[in-house]
């Protein structure tokens, strides 16, 4: 191969590799800063402590204590007991002690329990 050939495929090479580094670096994004995580803050009405009147005292104790803690308390009254239906565990099946809590309803869904405790809740 003559010596021009030689040097004009070696300058064809050179400018498709310049123009791929081109493309390379235009398609590189820009960086976006990332904000760092806030915790955030509990709201003051769930950290309230209420006081639970006779028939919820009965399955969570006397002392005031905030809303999530109540339906925690709750929740470890039906695991212990086995409350929860065996075969629709969204249902919560009353014993004596939380029929007086459920209205006196024999079933209610978890969803619907929560609602009736905080009737019981001042």
């Amino acid at each position: 191969m003559p010596a021009k050939k030689k040097a004009k495929t070696a300058k064809k090479k050179t400018a498709k590799k310049a123009k791929k580094k081109v493309v390379k670096k235009a398609a590189k994004k820009p960086v976006k800063k990332v904000k760092p995580k806030v915790k955030r803050k509990p709201n003051p009405a769930f950290m309230k402590p209420l006081q639970p009147d006779n028939a919820l005292a009965a399955v969570i104790g006397s002392r005031p204590m905030p809303r999530t803690q109540v339906v925690k308390k709750i929740w470890d009254y039906i695991k212990a007991r086995g409350l929860q239906d065996k075969t629709n565990r969204r249902m919560i099946n009353a014993d004596e002690s939380m029929m007086a809590v459920f209205d006196g309803k024999r079933q209610v869904s978890m969803f619907e329990m929560t609602k009736l405790v905080n009737k019981h809740l001042k």
